[in-house]
């Protein structure tokens, strides 16, 4: 089969839509289809083309003459690839393909990550629509797109070539540790972690947070940090192309999103054996299972989440079996499964 992506970069800094589609196109190559990546460019661009992905470089920025030249561009790309699908990841690649599609009829398949974005309705202009969770597809319906058009998908980064142990450096982290791998975004709640390891800290006074990612409200969260009393135990380590360094090492991986569509970090916390607590929202407790792989908490619940933190840490045997638990049943994250479901959804349209 031949497939094409459509994404807006294949930038290594992190981005969740990125990484999973770089893992998906990664794994339909390695089964023998041919695969294309329209992009402009970025980090993952080694890694795609030495796993036999082809890139072809295309700015989509969202601006007229821009866009002019995109549709320009990927039109003459798709006319001499000939897909069978082509497959969007972002809004505007799904706006620029249907445009296209008059022309060429190839079917097209839009992948919704960031569902709590309104605009996301736009995704519903593709043939089928992937839904990471299934909370997202009950939010794509909301939004006005026939259920009948979605299909769940979920993430999954077990196996992900991306995350090749022989890459991440040697960390020592202060132990106990607690951290967080996240844009730094308010939507991703570092205040209210900042807040609970305010509370972590006076019951385990060794505690230490690290803070790991970049995004433009960094400013603010090194304001509450430092209004926190802890400063001193709390480390921003900003973006850091190995995260799984600090998974490995770290005690509690704390996801404390107040949105989060699927929580692409989740599963490689489970992989690297964290015990896991994350907020009651969106798709987090699907990757949790409920609270089987890891502890949950009401969104914004500061106090909550110091409990279930601190209970953690004061006990051993509490520890490992969420550890434990965390690697349980980690099958269905693979990004093999993520992959041939994708390839199923494929087969309903060609």
């Amino acid at each position: 089969m031949k497939i094409v992506h459509i994404l807006n970069s294949v930038s290594g800094k992190g981005n969740g839509i990125v990484c999973a589609t770089v893992d998906l196109a990664c794994e339909q190559a390695a089964l023998g289809h041919q695969v294309y990546a329209i992009s402009r460019g970025g980090e993952f661009l080694p890694l795609l083309e030495g796993r036999g992905v082809k890139h072809i470089v295309v700015n989509q920025a969202r601006h007229p003459l821009t866009i002019l030249k995109a549709i320009f561009k990927i039109n003459r790309a798709i006319k001499e690839i000939q897909p069978d699908i082509v497959h969007a990841h972002m809004m505007t690649g799904v706006v620029l393909a249907r445009i296209l599609k008059i022309k060429n009829g190839i079917p097209l398949v839009a992948t919704v990550h960031n569902a709590w974005q309104r605009s996301s309705f736009v995704m519903g202009l593709a043939d089928r629509v992937i839904a990471v969770s299934g909370n997202v597809k009950e939010t794509m319906i909301n939004r006005g797109v026939p259920g009948k058009k979605i299909e769940v998908v979920r993430n999954g980064t077990v196996g992900s070539i991306r995350l090749n142990d022989n890459d991440a450096p040697n960390l020592f982290l202060q132990r106990p540790s607690i951290a967080t791998v996240a844009g730094l975004y308010k939507r991703k709640g570092i205040t209210c972690l900042i807040k609970a390891f305010a509370l972590v800290k006076k019951e385990i006074p060794t505690a230490h947070l690290y803070i790991v990612g970049e995004g433009e409200d960094r400013p603010v969260f090194e304001a509450d940090a430092h209004g926190s009393g802890v400063s001193d135990s709390i480390h921003f380590e900003g973006f850091q192309p190995h995260p799984k360094a600090y998974l490995r090492q770290t005690d509690v991986f704390v996801l404390a999103s107040h949105q989060e569509p699927f929580g692409l970090v989740l599963s490689e916390a489970r992989d690297a054996g964290c015990a896991v607590v994350g907020s009651n929202v969106d798709g987090i407790p699907e990757v949790l299972e409920n609270g089987k792989a890891g502890q949950l908490f009401e969104s914004g619940d500061h106090a909550a989440l110091a409990n279930i933190v601190i209970d953690i840490l004061k006990n051993p045997e509490r520890l490992s079996y969420w550890k434990a638990q965390a690697k349980t049943n980690i099958e269905w994250l693979s990004v093999r499964r993520m992959c041939q479901e994708t390839l199923k959804v494929y087969e309903i349209l060609t």
